[in-house]
């Protein structure tokens, strides 16, 4: 429950960066138009993810015939979801994501490198760890944020021109150029890092319904170490919008001030906030 009011409260944020940068611009009707747009440019990337994504990375569906499906169908059966697709990305880097607009259209998927690096506790941890993310609607959450983020963008973008020719706040308004510039500048920044925590906030919260899931944080600790070092030996070779998805940023790990934009929270925290749950 508490992350899903964290998560509220960061959406909320969001909005008031919105709404702020919105009345900055152009008033209502300007805020208005560029959400519309940002509606229209993320409707389609929400529907279509699932094949977006999947052919992104060339995964293959797998039936029951494959152990992956097998260990997928049993926790469903347990976690009461619907049956997702099953699909294996053939690369050796090892990691996994969920997708598809709810539960009854979701697509599950693993690397070929994590079946093959990780026991079984260790796999049902990560596969429940995602499942989680299809029964709390992630996918959702997070194009609901992504929509009001381009809409920011976009405004941004627009008090950028307005303050190079000298377009004030609103028509008869005289509202400084140099202070528009700044809300231009400040306001995307404050959306990403908004976007960040809100992303973050739901992968702890998948590590615990997953744990919940496979009756067993261990094994989902102990996944999370591996893929860590793994991923840090040989990072995938992966879109960056897409790194949001997986259970483990695809990338080797970063420090200082970059931290505060990871779509993933320590790997060191989420172990021991799987421990405590233990």
């Amino acid at each position: 429950m508490a992350s899903y009011v964290k998560t509220a409260v960061l959406l909320s944020a969001l909005s008031a960066v919105l709404l702020l940068i919105g009345g900055s611009v152009g008033g209502q009707s300007g805020m208005m138009i560029a959400f519309f747009f940002a509606v229209v440019m993320n409707f389609g990337s929400y529907w279509f993810s699932d094949r977006i994504v999947l052919k992104m990375y060339r995964a293959g569906e797998v039936g029951p015939d494959h152990p992956l499906y097998r260990l997928v169908q049993k926790l469903t059966l347990r976690s009461g979801l619907p049956m997702p697709k099953v699909f294996v990305i053939p690369t050796q880097s090892p990691n996994a994501f969920a997708t598809g607009r709810n539960p009854s259209h979701a697509s599950v998927a693993a690397t070929e490198g994590l079946i093959r690096m990780l026991n079984q506790e260790e796999l049902e941890g990560v596969m429940a760890h995602e499942l989680a993310h299809v029964a709390h609607r992630d996918i959702l959450i997070q194009s609901v944020a992504a929509t009001i983020g381009a809409a920011i963008m976009m405004l941004a973008s627009m008090a950028r021109w307005a303050a190079i020719f000298g377009g004030g706040r609103r028509s008869g308004d005289n509202g400084s150029p140099l202070a528009m510039i700044a809300v231009a500048l400040i306001a995307p920044f404050a959306a990403m890092l908004i976007q960040a925590a809100i992303s973050r906030s739901r992968e702890f919260a998948a590590d615990a319904g997953g744990a919940k899931i496979a009756g067993n944080p261990g094994g989902l600790a102990s996944a999370l170490r591996k893929i860590e070092s793994a991923v840090a030996r040989a990072p995938m070779d992966a879109n960056p919008a897409t790194a949001h998805l997986f259970i483990m940023a695809p990338f080797a790990g970063v420090g200082g001030i970059t931290k505060l934009f990871s779509t993933h929270p320590p790997t060191d925290e989420r172990i021991e906030r799987l421990m405590r749950i233990g």
